[in-house]
């Protein structure tokens, strides 16, 4: 899932603290000759707010077995992202689909701008202080992994320094 990206960390379910959030869920239908069959999928996000944060997609004909499906993929999609204290590293765009976002560092205090899917996920990964933007498409899915895409990309002073080949004094003056 995430081939592209570079210094992804995957964490592992076991001794995190974990919370869900549920992002949407949607009546699904599907037409067949003997009629309507509905059903029910869900968009959840789990986090530590520690930097853990993953997420996933259930499918069920009931409510409460679709959130719990989209738990245990999301359990199964879990990754590191670096912060800087409570806030991310620097600005950052991400992608996918129609769905477009933008994440901007803020400073301490000003909680979390973002709406929606964005907010869930910022909050699940622990962000306190993060301004952000949505372009392009407002579905759901697309906004949770455009999100997610911004959020893969950071990367830590330590790890360009390291990447770089230079000690952490250097890349701040440099």
């Amino acid at each position: 899932m995430y081939q592209n990206y570079k210094n992804v960390e995957h964490v592992k379910p076991g001794g995190l603290e974990l919370k869900d959030r549920l992002v949407g869920v949607q009546r699904v239908t599907k037409v067949t000759k003997g009629g309507r069959a509905f059903g029910f999928s869900a968009i959840v996000v789990v986090g530590d707010e520690n930097g853990v944060v993953g997420h996933g997609l259930g499918r069920s004909k009931e409510v409460a077995d679709a959130i719990a499906k989209g738990v245990e993929d999301a359990k199964k999609n879990l990754v590191r992202i670096p912060l800087n204290k409570t806030t991310i590293p620097h600005e950052q765009n991400g992608k996918y689909s129609g769905a477009r976002v933008i994440l901007l560092p803020a400073a301490e205090g000003t909680g979390v701008i973002a709406g929606g899917p964005i907010r869930a996920v910022l909050e699940s990964v622990g962000v306190q202080d993060v301004l952000s933007k949505s372009q392009g498409s407002s579905n759901p899915h697309n906004m949770v992994k455009a999100t997610f895409d911004a959020l893969l990309q950071l990367r830590s002073a330590e790890t360009i320094a390291k990447q770089r080949g230079i000690s952490l004094e250097k890349v701040f003056k440099g």
